[in-house]
């Protein structure tokens, strides 16, 4: 008998391998991913700007790159003793202005060139809910803890979040016509927007994402990942989730992971990924007597492991 319900996913015509190189972008559950390719010593760069939840203000970070339009001034303030940027994560903000603005359009220059080499682009989106500055008008990406009689809260609709999605598309491709696209959504559950709220901001993500894959149905460069899909049907129940009952707990990770790489992995880099996880596995074991004969044959059996898949391929260090 089956107890659950299993989700289908097709196989990408355009796997992953040892020598991709990978942007992901978006929210926190790009982290979680991101986290398991740098495990596996994929080649792959997350979030040069932060963590980003919505599509309007990935697409406007995405038209930065593209354009170099670089951060000046009057596009960064000061609150609690640092400098930040709305458009920005707290990650990269800086006590010293002028530090900030140097490394911000550092990233904008490292990130166009990441972007035009990119063989993949990993887009996570969150929430359809955003936070407007008053002041500007403009959408912010963080509010930086400002407080919040200074944004207006708003439900993005789903005609401005899909031409957002199809701007950073055209916009990526415009750097780089070569690049595989993987969308996903964010399993992670807003709730603090409100329990009904969350499921609406999550409906127009999805209906915003399905038109611009539609429109593209024979495009191979687009792809779908279902991991919202795989949390709420395949793992729905709680113990899949961290205390906050809000967020996919390890397991849950683990699981949507392997589902992705059974997925969009390539099968030759599946030894690969063997050896690294075994690699990993032996730099993280402590020794009861490190000063032993055994414990010091482990080890030189282990540096020559990493030596072989150092050389073998080059952008993999531990």
């Amino acid at each position: 008998m089956q107890f659950r319900t299993q989700i289908p996913i097709s196989q990408t015509n355009n796997p992953i391998d040892y020598t991709s190189k990978i942007v992901s972008l978006g929210s926190c559950f790009a982290v979680n991913m991101a986290e398991k390719l740098d495990y596996f010593k994929f080649d792959n760069s997350c979030n040069p700007f932060g963590i980003i939840f919505n599509p309007v203000s990935i697409d406007r970070i995405i038209k930065r790159v593209a354009e170099q339009e670089l951060f000046t001034e009057k596009e960064v303030f000061f609150h609690n003793e640092r400098w930040h940027c709305f458009e920005i994560h707290s990650d990269l903000s800086a006590s010293n202005k002028e530090e900030l603005i140097e490394n911000l359009n550092q990233t904008l220059q490292a990130t166009k060139q990441r972007l035009q080499e990119a063989t993949h682009l990993i887009i996570t989106y969150g929430t359809s809910w955003v936070y407007r500055h008053n002041e500007s008008n403009e959408i912010v990406a963080n509010c930086h803890k400002v407080p919040q009689k200074q944004f207006s809260k708003e439900l993005v609709s789903v005609e401005v979040l899909q031409q957002s999605i199809q701007n950073t598309i055209d916009l990526v491709l415009t750097l780089n016509p070569n690049i595989k696209f993987i969308f996903t959504i964010s399993p992670v559950r807003h709730i603090k927007d409100g329990f009904a709220e969350n499921q609406l901001s999550k409906s127009h993500l999805f209906t915003a994402l399905y038109a611009n894959l539609k429109s593209k149905i024979n495009n191979l460069k687009l792809t779908y990942f279902p991991s919202y899909e795989i949390m709420m049907d395949e793992l729905r129940d709680y113990r899949f989730y961290n205390e906050d009952m809000l967020h996919p707990n390890q397991v849950a990770i683990d699981y949507i992971w392997e589902r992705f790489s059974e997925n969009f992995i390539a099968e030759k880099s599946i030894p690969i990924m063997k050896e690294v996880s075994e690699i990993q596995k032996g730099l993280t074991h402590r020794s009861f007597n490190p000063e032993s004969e055994q414990h010091q044959a482990f080890l030189l059996k282990l540096r020559q492991k990493i030596t072989a898949l150092e050389t073998k391929l080059r952008h993999i260090k531990f």
